[in-house]
């Protein structure tokens, strides 16, 4: 398996740093993250970033163990064992309403869960980004470009040449 290789740069300024992730876009580079020591408003737009598709999967799931409770429990009351109690009708939704919520809000959470960690490509226990000296200031005042060699794009001096042409102040070589 290749080595991994990473190229970190650090910017001045959070306003560098989005002027500089709008650049990479343009050139054609997608797979780059930014990192800040806080959020930084417009760097999705800016990195080219869409919506989540994970809300859509949450509300099908959550609407999956809707149908699934409601259609089970109609089932269990008024067809596999029909029994007037209380005189109340075989489908009474009031009763079905604890568990139709539960199930619900449980499969929403659970896709929830299982789709983050997917599309996040999680979990992977290491990351040799981990090892960057530059990288350790993102946490605290750094503001910080990365580019890994997955990217179609990526030649490590055609890149960091690049990097410094828009304004990187420092940039850091790391290798898996």
């Amino acid at each position: 398996m290749a080595k991994l290789k990473i190229i970190v740069a650090e910017f001045a300024d959070p306003a560098a740093l989005i002027q500089a992730a709008e650049q990479i876009r343009g050139a054609g580079y997608r797979d780059f993250d930014c990192h800040s020591p806080f959020p930084i408003h417009g760097m999705d737009a800016a990195m080219g970033i869409k919506r989540s598709k994970l809300g859509y999967i949450a509300a099908a799931f959550a609407l999956t163990g809707f149908s699934g409770a409601v259609l089970l429990q109609w089932w269990a009351s008024a067809k596999a064992f029909p029994l007037v109690i209380s005189g109340k009708p075989f489908f009474s939704y009031q009763a079905f309403l604890p568990v139709t919520f539960a199930l619900t809000v449980l499969l929403a959470a659970i896709a929830s869960v299982i789709g983050m960690l997917v599309m996040n490509k999680l979990p992977r226990w290491h990351h040799p980004l981990f090892e960057s000296a530059l990288f350790r200031k993102a946490g605290d005042n750094g503001f910080l470009m990365t580019i890994e060699s997955t990217d179609p794009q990526f030649d490590m001096e055609r890149t960091r040449r690049f990097l410094e042409s828009i304004g990187a102040i420092a940039i850091e070589e790391v290798t898996d």
